[in-house]
């Protein structure tokens, strides 16, 4: 499994997890965040691994199109990266200015 999409639905699923079924969120923290194999959550569900394989692909296509529709996580990103240049501009412009180097700081930790 790729690390890119590892992360990705990580995220995605960090974002979007209350809209998904409990089994969806289980099948999906057990194989994407707990590393659990198909083998090893179809024992633990008493399922199939196919039917486990299906269900985790038909909740990636979910998390996707939720993605799609909401940009919550590439608003996310986005955001993430201008407050990063402002930090940064902020620092190289107003070393000396603590108001805005507090207001910057508050702003980044509301995200973490």
């Amino acid at each position: 499994m790729e690390i890119e999409k590892t992360n990705r639905m990580n995220a995605l699923f960090e974002f979007y997890a209350t809209l998904l079924t409990k089994k969806q969120m289980n099948y999906m923290e057990l194989y994407y965040a707990d590393d659990f194999s198909l083998g090893e959550i179809s024992e633990e569900f008493d399922v199939s691994r196919q039917a486990v394989y299906d269900n985790i692909k038909r909740t990636e296509k979910i998390l996707e199109d939720y993605e799609y529709k909401l940009s919550m996580y590439s608003d996310y990103r986005v955001r993430n990266e201008l407050l990063d240049q402002l930090a940064e501009y902020i620092e190289e412009s107003y070393p000396t200015d603590e108001t805005l180097t507090n207001l910057v700081r508050d702003l980044q930790e509301i995200d973490e």
